[in-house]
């Protein structure tokens, strides 16, 4: 009954109201009159020109109007909630992908192909608060810290390697140890993302005899261009550096404890989308290698992202 009244006031005539409300002339008349009645109230006048309000009836509407926006934008705003709940938002920090995740999103398309996914990165300082606050719902990262009311687990894992200058003296050997780098310069990219590796971790296999630390306020293309210079080496995943080449360094797989790399999704447990719990379940699936899904299979050229299982050192 408001709408007609509503529209019945903007157009100043019924016959004009139901034109724009795609109803009989009658219909609007009827539900005005039936507005009034229960208002016991006169809201219009009418003559041969059309209504117009009277006193009393604009002194009503002035007040009901704004909680009839307020209403209506209200609704709006669930159409939109809706909207968002077909979307999943994906954070990658210092995550290059991996097949695991590849196959993990190709496999969620298929099986929810109404979810649309969107993929950013996420600077490793604002995970927690971006996952917090919802502007993900899930991120992929190897170091979180302590993620204190959000869901995390590890889902997969990934062969660390270290890139050589080219006329480096241990390019021939086909895998590498820490002791092999006793004493090198590591350089690790600090910039406005954070660092890419555990740093506690790199420190203590330093102290253990391996590679020294030097962190380098740098992203990881300017690092790179600096070991092909011989000023260090560095670290990356497999799917990094099965994706990243250069002529002046290459890239060693790493053997050995330390030398493995673990993912983990974290997620709002409170998060009510259903896309959420949905995607988690079928990565846990997928990584426990269940008839869902499928272990991952090591790149024949450089091993590749592997599923994590409860016996991984």
């Amino acid at each position: 009954m408001l709408t007609y009244a509503f529209a019945a006031m903007d157009h100043g005539s019924l016959r004009q109201a139901a034109r724009a409300l795609r109803v009989q002339e009658s219909s609007v008349s009827r539900n005005v009159v039936k507005l009034e009645q229960l208002l016991d109230m006169q809201l219009f006048e009418r003559d041969v020109r059309g209504v117009r309000l009277t006193k009393t009836g604009r002194a009503w509407i002035e007040i009901v109007r704004a909680h009839y926006d307020g209403l209506l934008d209200a609704f709006a705003e669930r159409v939109r909630d809706n909207n968002d709940a077909k979307t999943l938002r994906i954070g990658l920090c210092w995550v290059t992908g991996g097949e695991f995740l590849k196959r993990l999103i190709e496999r969620f398309g298929k099986l929810y192909p109404d979810i649309r996914l969107t993929i950013e990165n996420v600077p490793s300082g604002q995970c927690l608060s971006a996952i917090r606050r919802r502007r993900f719902d899930l991120v992929f990262t190897h170091h979180i810290g302590t993620a204190k009311f959000c869901s995390s687990e590890v889902f997969w894992q990934e062969r660390l390697f270290v890139l050589l200058p080219s006329c480096h003296s241990l390019v021939e050997r086909p895998v590498l140890r820490w002791s092999d780098l006793a004493d090198m310069p590591l350089l690790v990219p600090v910039g406005l993302e954070g660092p890419p590796s555990d740093l506690c971790l790199l420190e203590r296999i330093a102290a253990g005899g391996g590679p020294a630390v030097h962190t380098c306020r740098a992203n990881q293309a300017t690092v790179i261009f600096q070991v092909g210079l011989g000023q260090g080496v560095t670290l990356a995943e497999a799917s990094y550096a099965r994706t990243v080449a250069t002529d002046s360094a290459l890239w060693k797989p790493l053997r050995g404890k330390n030398s493995v790399s673990s993912i983990k999704g974290v997620w709002l447990g409170s998060n009510p989308k259903r896309a959420v719990l949905r995607f988690v379940g079928l990565a846990k699936n997928m990584a426990e290698g269940s008839p869902r899904g499928r272990r991952a299979k090591p790149s024949r050229v450089i091993p590749g992202a592997t599923p994590t299982s409860r016996n991984a050192t």
